[in-house]
Order: structure tokens, then sequence, then C-alpha cells
């Protein structure tokens, strides 16, 4: 798997290098052109990770800083015992560490390593793109202030709740993620052996959190390359007005939503405006599980959630996440409408 990465990686940085070149180069002239579905992939897949990259940085830098400066501890000490109110506050966390769906993925391993319960950092993981306050301005800024924000939030939270407390069952729960985090949970060296321990000072600490951080982006960076050249062969290759064509049935609509959210693969920032230009043409659920599943579930931070948890654990939670979206979206077109 990691070598289909590595080589999705390494097309995708290609595709990004040979589009600045041509960019530089008038070709037209010399009477050499490439086909409009190359400039049309080019374009989408350095939309996408142009728009995801900053928000990798900000969350591998959250990740080298709670590395440093918060220990094992304090993560005991500060998070709930309790399944139930462990979920909540995990859902809760994004609005002290406002990341976007790939920020949160590596200051969630990081999690794992401190001693946070799964359970919990799922609730997170999953919760956080939409908890969290960045994405409540920009949903305001698109909705105001009424039903669609109140019930991005809610089922947003809920969902990533009852995801977490299903994972919560787990007897084994060590068992959901890779060996990386396991080793790190079970109280061994953390996964940087090769950064000696940082000097008691306030400047050798940042200087060591910063190494972690760079570290940790380029690791990451990989697989939201080759995510985001997924996404933009899928948007390249699937015409959008088929999709579009089915907007007003009470289910197919919601499955097309949810697809569409899948394919655009766009960050939890800017969704919500992008959302506006089917209102009109798509049933209210249909909204609703585009800005819910697409956060939690795209093609970019599913290969980024196989980098953390086994195969099967995020088997288990794209097909929970994506029940509940479905059963919750299809209620409220049946039975609400807002």
């Amino acid at each position: 798997m990691n070598k289909v990465f590595n080589i999705l990686g390494l097309l995708g940085l290609a595709l990004l290098l040979l589009a600045a070149f041509l960019g530089m180069q008038n070709w037209a002239v010399m009477g050499f052109a490439l086909p409009d579905q190359f400039y049309t992939l080019s374009t989408i897949f350095l939309g996408i990770f142009i728009e995801a990259a900053p928000f990798l940085l900000m969350g591998t830098l959250a990740s080298g800083f709670v590395e440093v400066f918060l220990d094992r501890d304090a993560i005991q000490r500060l998070m709930p015992k309790n399944a139930l109110l462990g979920a909540v506050a995990g859902g809760l966390l994004g609005f002290i560490f406002p990341v976007c769906e790939c920020g949160v993925i590596p200051l969630t391993r990081r999690f794992f390593s401190k001693g946070l319960a799964p359970a919990t950092g799922i609730a997170f993981l999953l919760a956080s793109p939409v908890i969290n306050p960045i994405v409540v301005a920009s949903t305001y800024a698109a909705y105001g202030w009424g039903p669609v924000l109140f019930w991005r939030i809610g089922l947003s939270l809920f969902i990533a709740v009852a995801v977490g407390l299903v994972f919560a069952l787990q007897a084994r729960p060590a068992q959901l993620l890779k060996p990386t985090p396991l080793i790190q949970i079970s109280g061994a060296s953390v996964d940087h052996p090769h950064i000696a321990p940082a000097a008691p000072g306030l400047g050798p600490r940042i200087q060591r959190a910063l190494v972690i951080a760079g570290d940790e982006f380029f690791e990451m960076g990989r697989y939201l390359i080759a995510g985001s050249l997924v996404a933009a062969l899928l948007q390249t290759v699937v015409p959008q007005t088929a999709l579009l064509a089915v907007g007003s049935g009470p289910l197919l609509s919601v499955l097309v939503m949810m697809a569409l959210a899948v394919l655009l693969s766009i960050c939890s920032t800017v969704d919500a405006f992008v959302s506006l230009a089917f209102v009109g043409s798509f049933t209210s659920g249909s909204i609703l599980s585009f800005l819910v599943f697409g956060p939690m579930v795209d093609i970019k931070s599913v290969m980024l959630y196989l980098q953390v948890f086994q195969r099967k654990t995020v088997l288990y939670m794209v097909w929970l996440v994506f029940l509940f979206v479905l059963l919750a979206s299809v209620f409220i077109n049946l039975n609400i409408g807002i």
C-alpha cells in the first residue's frame, strides 16, 4: 500500500512541476499543445493541493508543539475517563485546536502517542473539521445564523460522538491503530528517535517542535499529494452534469451529494460556499449531507486515515459515518425540511 501511495505521490509531484513548467512556456506558439483534459486535471489538482497544504502544515505544527510541550500525564488528567464524556470532549476539542480534515490527522496521531483513548481521538478526528471556530464562521458567512448552521454543527458532533462510542466498545482499543501509534501508546519512544531530546530552555524546545513538524509534514504530504491527484482524476473523468441531473429525490439526491463531497475533496473551511451553488436544485437534506459527510470522509483524508488506523478500522469508520449521514439526511428530507 505504501508503494502505491509513493507512486501516486510522485505522479502528483511530477504533475505539479510539469504544470508549473508549462505555465511559463507559450507552447501554442511553438506548435505544441497538450490535451485540454491535462490542463483541467492539473488545475483541479493544484487547486485541491494548494487549498489543503496550509492546513496540513498547521496540523503538523500543532502536532510538533503537542509532542514537545504537552506531556502524557496532562492528557490523562484533562480527558474524561468515561467513554461518553470522553467522546463528547473529543468532539469539542476542535475549538481548542482549530484544524481542518487534513491538519487534524497528524495532530490526532500525536494525541494517540500521548495516551489519548482511540474512541476520544476518533470523535476529535471526525468532528473537528466542522466543530471549530473557522468553519463555524465560514458556514455563518454562507448561510447566516439559521438552520443550516445549527444542523451542520449538531449532526457533525452527534455522528462523531456516536462513531467514537461504537469504537469504545472494542475490548482491545489499541488494535484499532497501526503499529507506529501502538508503540507510542505502549510507552516506547516517540516516532522520531533520531531527534535528540530538547534542552530545558524554550528555544531548543521550539526548535525540536519545528523539526518534528517538518518531518511529519513531508511524511503526510505524500499522501495528500496522492489523494489530491486521485480526486482530480475523478473530477476530470466523471461528468458532474450526470450527478447534478438527479437532485430532487429524497434518497438519490443525498447519495449524489455525498458522492460529490468525496469527488470534490474540498476543504471544510470553504465547502459551505461551494454548496450554495446547489441550493434550490437539491434537497435540503442533501445539502447537509454534503456539509457533514465531506469533512469526515473524502479521498485525501481517507488516505491519511490509513497512516494512523488499521485498514479494517478505516473501513468501519467510513461505513458508520456513511450510514449515519445517509439516515439523518433522508429523515430530514422526508420529515423536516429546512
